[in-house]
């Protein structure tokens, strides 16, 4: 049996580690809270500017087609993967990083030529032990997200799209649900698919509105800020799934430590109640003799 010494060197370090826990906790919830705050506000933008998208494309109005069809001297396949910068947050990073692992291996034995964008330090450390060289770090995009660096993101890999260098963009996050469920998702960024577009819009609806300068000037317009948007909305999508999973997971921890300081504080009360008992046992003894 450990000695009262030892027992109460543990049962400090089990609270100091469960201030920890309970520090990590509250600012995991105040980030979230941010988090979603953030993607309230942006929702209403999202979704109108996706509604204007469809009822242009599904009046005839033609997208670049530059955006909507692999060009064909492509020949890599893009990969922004998402993780996180820091850990403890329970199986948010490992989960991601296996369904990227998972996606790499299914194009490489199609023969693809991909590379690896890395929004998040865990996927870019994941990636370099991969062996996986053509991996581009982008974890600056997670340190403080905005909207301008981005657009200044997307807007670098729809140039490159265009210009022939990919064939297909794709993405994998974590998407939230709720503050206990998160899913790992994968999407195509580019080429756009007009088909799924326009399947959900009425060409009728714009009659009651003036378009200037016109609509196909509009859509052109609009293309790239609904690119840029989506990039940003992942961005805050995933990281409302990393502060709810280390909520989870500080919570979790805490659960762990209280269980773990009342059987410390049980060990220690029956080590000290036999330690008294035997001193007094040995004091009846002394005054018999």
């Amino acid at each position: 049996m450990a000695s009262l010494k030892e027992i109460k060197r543990r049962i400090a370090s089990v609270r100091s580690t469960l201030k920890i826990t309970s520090a990590m906790k509250l600012v995991s919830s105040a980030r979230l809270h941010s988090t979603q705050s953030a993607i309230e506000k942006l929702f209403p933008y999202d979704e109108e500017l996706h509604q204007i998208l469809r009822r242009l494309v599904a009046g005839s109005v033609a997208v670049d087609k530059r955006l909507t069809q692999s060009s064909e001297s492509a020949d890599k396949v893009a990969i922004i993967a998402f993780s996180s910068n820091t850990t403890l947050c329970g199986a948010f990073n490992a989960n991601v990083i296996r369904e990227t692992k998972a996606r790499i291996a299914e194009l490489e034995a199609e023969g693809e030529q991909l590379e690896v964008f890395s929004v998040g330090r865990k996927m870019s450390d994941a990636m370099r032990k991969l062996g996986n060289c053509s991996s581009e770090d982008c974890s600056y995009l997670l340190t403080h997200p905005s909207y301008r660096e981005a657009a200044d993101f997307a807007n670098r890999l729809t140039k490159a799209f265009i210009s022939g260098q990919y064939k297909r963009i794709e993405m994998i996050f974590t998407h939230f649900v709720s503050i206990s469920t998160h899913k790992v998702s994968r999407s195509i960024y580019l080429p756009i698919d007009t088909a799924s577009l326009a399947s959900d819009g009425s060409p009728a609806s714009f009659r009651d509105f003036i378009l200037e300068p016109d609509a196909e000037s509009l859509l052109k317009a609009l293309i790239p800020r609904a690119l840029s948007l989506r990039i940003y909305t992942i961005i805050l999508d995933s990281s409302a799934s990393e502060h709810a999973a280390r909520m989870v997971a500080m919570q979790t921890a805490s659960d762990n430590g209280e269980k773990m300081l009342q059987d410390l504080s049980l060990e220690y009360n029956k080590s000290r109640q036999k330690k008294i008992t035997f001193e007094i046992l040995d004091l009846m003894s002394g005054l018999t003799r």
